[in-house]
């Protein structure tokens, strides 16, 4: 939400980035969902055989063991729609960001669809 109401957007997303920097020190949980749309005609569309799709939360763009939430996907031949999730915790210093990355390795394109999501929420310090 834009003004205040059931939630409050805090000053550490900046939207035109799509970033999270962290205002304390602490454990934040943060959470994802996408909406993404392949643009390719399935008719162009190569065998989707071992094709995946990775969601990855990353600290400071680091997707490093320990710094990162990831979440994985197969890419099935017959969707044009998929939606995939990624939940948890890590725990950031004050002024380190965390932001969202998609791993495509199906080579077709996508879209992030409206009604996709990002959230983060200090747990504690």
């Amino acid at each position: 939400p834009e003004r205040e109401g059931m939630f409050h957007r805090g000053p550490g997303l900046n939207l035109t980035s799509g970033q999270y920097t962290a205002p304390l020190a602490g454990y934040y949980t943060f959470s994802t969902t996408l909406h993404i749309a392949r643009r390719e005609p399935r008719r162009k569309r190569q065998g989707c055989r071992g094709s995946r799709l990775r969601v990855l939360i990353c600290v400071q763009s680091c997707c490093q063991h320990n710094s990162h939430l990831e979440s994985v996907s197969r890419l099935e031949s017959s969707g044009d729609l998929f939606t995939i999730s990624v939940t948890g915790t890590l725990y950031l210093q004050a002024g380190q960001y965390a932001s969202v990355f998609v791993d495509n390795t199906a080579g077709s394109p996508l879209t992030v669809q409206s009604g996709s999501d990002f959230s983060a929420v200090l747990l504690g310090v």
